[in-house]
């Protein structure tokens, strides 16, 4: 029996119409409209496509977009007097820096500067230890959509064994804190996990963020699991460029209960995280309820 498909591009939609009732009613009620800036250096094309489409959905959804764009030879002093400068607008209640930076810049340290509590990207440090220690945070958007996606299908994840393919601080990391939150028992699977299929085949949970293009084949995946994939890799197919995920969806929905399809799956949900990560921002700034179903 094929796997149920858990349309990401239908789910996105309706997370950003929660938004817009939430930045509409914040309008309504408290005359407030949340902001969110996105900061972009050089003119990396995957880059500047990104940045469009996040100015575009934000302004979608009602909330005002800030963009800012610099030349790729911006010095690190220049950047971090922006940021200052986004930290200090009370207007700006989200601020992210588009990645990758060039070469000169350091990640680390620009990150760093972006104030926590605006940091809707979820990589500041101290978001980073708030997530890992269970308390209130801005959690990273993959994740958060992930996470979302997982709720909506599931209802209680309690109990569950979960497997996370991947161990990075963008996705696996965050993913292993967000399962353990709602009481999946976790394993954070990677590269040099011995048995890893055998570990892959245990798994109520299977999340893949390793990178590699369909490198999860099907019997390595329990009867009736569902398969969260956050890979998007191009690979060339018939002379063709195709996107396929980190799992091989042919053969893995065979055996799934539920599987996320590539692309139309953890993609679209990144942005709309984006915007209820603003939302969110925007609430605790002003010491209002948070939005419902859209936090972690």
């Amino acid at each position: 029996m094929a796997a149920e498909l858990i349309d990401g591009k239908a789910f996105a939609a309706k997370v950003r119409g929660k938004v817009a009732e939430h930045v509409a009613r914040l309008k309504e009620e408290h005359d407030i409209t949340p902001g969110l800036a996105v900061v972009l250096v050089g003119e990396d094309p995957a880059s500047q496509v990104y940045v469009r489409s996040k100015g575009k959905q934000t302004v979608e959804v009602g909330m005002n977009s800030y963009e800012h764009k610099l030349d790729v030879d911006t010095s690190e002093a220049d950047l971090l007097a922006l940021i200052d400068q986004l930290n200090n607008d009370p207007a700006v209640h989200g601020i992210l820096v588009q990645l990758p930076l060039p070469k000169h810049l350091d990640e680390d340290l620009v990150i760093n500067s972006i104030a926590p509590e605006k940091d809707v990207d979820g990589f500041h440090i101290s978001n980073v230890g708030l997530l890992g220690t269970g308390q209130k945070s801005m959690v990273p958007c993959t994740p958060l959509g992930c996470l979302m996606m997982l709720r909506d299908y599931h209802g209680s994840l309690s109990g569950m064994d979960a497997v996370v393919i991947g161990r990075s601080n963008i996705v696996g990391k965050p993913m292993a804190q967000l399962l353990l939150g709602d009481s999946c028992t976790v394993t954070i699977a990677h590269s040099r996990t011995k048995d890893l299929p055998d570990v892959v085949r245990r798994a109520d949970i299977v999340v893949a963020a390793v990178g590699r293009p369909e490198m999860v084949p099907g019997d390595w995946i329990k009867e009736g699991a569902t398969v969260i994939d956050v890979g998007i890799n191009r690979v060339e197919r018939d002379g063709k460029n195709k996107l396929v995920g980190d799992v091989d969806f042919a053969s893995a929905s065979e055996r799934a209960g539920a599987i996320t399809p590539v692309p139309g799956g953890v993609g679209p949900m990144t942005i709309a995280c984006l915007l209820a990560n603003t939302v969110t921002a925007c609430c605790r700034a002003n010491k209002l309820a948070e939005p419902e179903g859209l936090t972690a």
